[in-house]
């Protein structure tokens, strides 16, 4: 039976969730608050560059054909993947750097140089996460966990796996080298979770690299936004920006449209919301239809941490400054450092970076001769009371001036195009409950049916996809809480 349905947000979430529902035969209509698509994977152009605002990594492509195909189209006749080579360059403390690809001898090489003692131990590690994969993402991703007794049909394989040990735990049972045990443990930082506390199925997302390699999309993240906007309005759907939800419309215990900011009213059967679940629980419906997601168990969730994101470009280029397309920058301290972030909450003077250089790949992200970068920190969430209008500019010197010294030699001279984001944006823009990045933290007692379900428990036909529900954040996470959408809502 074909029916109207309202889609809250156009990330990745929500665009996946449209375009499914539209090979289905339905009728969708999304509504964003912002003057362009793609939520945090909005694109921000400045003096001629172009800069993703959040996700770079693509994994797991296959995900994306499969929306495409579903439409009756292809995915390469809309956007094109290139590997990434190496899939991510790691320096440590003193700047030596660890590459690492899917090509299996070139990685136990890189380890070999590092440590000659770990290959063995790495070749033991790698085996353990082909069953977590497995386990945690082939058989589970795209299930709903709607009852606790999907949980317990599960709970003696993720048992037998070690689900219980954190990430950093599990890769230090098999690697002795401790850069090393960063290099393949700092996955769940990735999608909003702390190493140190985060359940060893993330360890999954080493493997998940391996299969199916590390990608970029030409002309940037955005691009693929562009692609399945493009697909979807082929499809018949409509989108609306510029267009905030005021409140989720509940009659009888059900969902039944939306009301803008603006005072109009949208009729559905049914309602998506990609926005942030605790946002969307706690502003969009009246209290009065909460029993379970009340304001109270909001607060006490435990929420990823928030991220400052410098976006800048420069007039030279730095293509011998020794960098690769996706650089990640530890710091001397890590589990402090991680402790600072996620247990105390508080803003230290150190920090450890990604550092995205897409024109190595793609010059087309900037004007010719000149080269485009974002370099991304962890901060804590807003729980942290950092004033962040004083700390911003100074956080921001102090990261520059650390990539000046050590990877960009005269940066701050030839920088043409600057923007930067704090938590603050995440939560006033992106509509972020405390400024986190990726929603619920991603630990043991918050992940699979622990986690806010995809389908509402306090209103019915509401359903929810993106980073904080089943199964997580991260876009193999998103695109699979998509393709749970399309099942629950074709099987009504």
């Amino acid at each position: 039976m074909k029916k109207d349905i309202i889609i809250i947000g156009t990330g990745f979430g929500g665009l996946a969730t449209a375009s499914r529902l539209l090979s289905q035969g339905h009728n969708v209509t999304m509504f964003e608050k912002r003057d362009k698509t793609g939520g945090r994977a909005y694109v921000y152009e400045i003096n001629g560059f172009k800069f993703d605002g959040g996700p770079t990594v693509i994994t797991a492509p296959f995900m994306f054909d499969d929306i495409f195909e579903a439409a009756g189209k292809k995915r390469e006749d809309y956007i094109e993947f290139v590997p990434c080579n190496p899939f991510y360059r790691i320096f440590d403390a003193d700047g030596k750097h660890f590459d690492y690809n899917n090509d299996h001898e070139f990685t136990i090489n890189e380890i070999r140089k590092r440590s000659p003692g770990d290959v063995d131990g790495y070749e033991k590690f790698l085996g353990t996460t082909k069953a977590i994969f497995d386990k945690g993402f082939v058989e589970l991703a795209d299930k709903p966990f709607l009852k606790f007794t999907d949980m317990l049909k599960v709970a003696p394989d993720l048992i037998k796996l070690q689900s219980y040990k954190t990430v950093y735990k599990y890769v230090a049972q098999y690697i002795d080298d401790e850069f090393l045990r960063r290099c393949f443990s700092f996955h769940p930082l990735l999608v909003g979770g702390n190493p140190f506390d985060t359940t060893s199925i993330y360890a999954m997302i080493h493997y998940l690299e391996r299969e199916w390699g590390v990608h970029y999309a030409m002309g940037g993240t955005g691009a693929i936004v562009n692609a399945m906007v493009d697909l979807i309005e082929d499809q018949g759907g409509k989108i609306h920006l510029n267009s905030e939800i005021d409140e989720i419309l509940v009659e009888s215990g059900s969902a039944k449209g939306v009301r803008l900011k603006n005072g109009d009213v949208h009729r559905a059967d049914v309602v998506v919301s990609n926005a942030d679940v605790a946002f969307t629980y706690k502003n969009m419906i009246d209290t009065k239809h909460r029993r379970k997601y009340t304001d109270r168990k909001i607060e006490r969730t435990r929420y990823s941490m928030s991220l400052f994101v410098i976006y800048f470009g420069t007039k030279k280029r730095y293509t011998d400054s020794g960098l690769a397309h996706h650089n990640i920058i530890l710091g001397k301290r890590y589990k402090g450092l991680l402790s600072d972030i996620f247990h105390k909450k508080e803003l230290a003077d150190d920090f450890s970076l990604y550092l995205h250089m897409p024109t190595i790949t793609d010059p087309t992200m900037a004007p010719e001769g000149h080269e485009g970068f974002y370099v991304l920190s962890p901060v804590p969430h807003l729980d942290s009371g950092t004033d962040w209008n004083e700390m911003a500019p100074k956080y921001r010197d102090a990261i520059m001036q650390f990539l000046e010294d050590n990877y960009l030699p005269d940066l701050q001279r030839n920088i043409v195009a600057e923007h930067y984001i704090d938590p603050l944006h995440f939560r006033d823009t992106l509509n972020s409950f405390k400024g986190s990045a990726f929603s619920v933290e991603p630990i043991l007692t918050q992940s699979a049916w622990f986690r806010p379900h995809n389908l509402s428990e306090d209103v019915d036909n509401l359903y929810f996809v993106g980073a904080g529900t089943h199964p997580g954040a991260g876009l193999p996470g998103v695109l699979s809480s998509a393709k749970i959408a399309e099942n629950l809502i074709c099987e009504i």
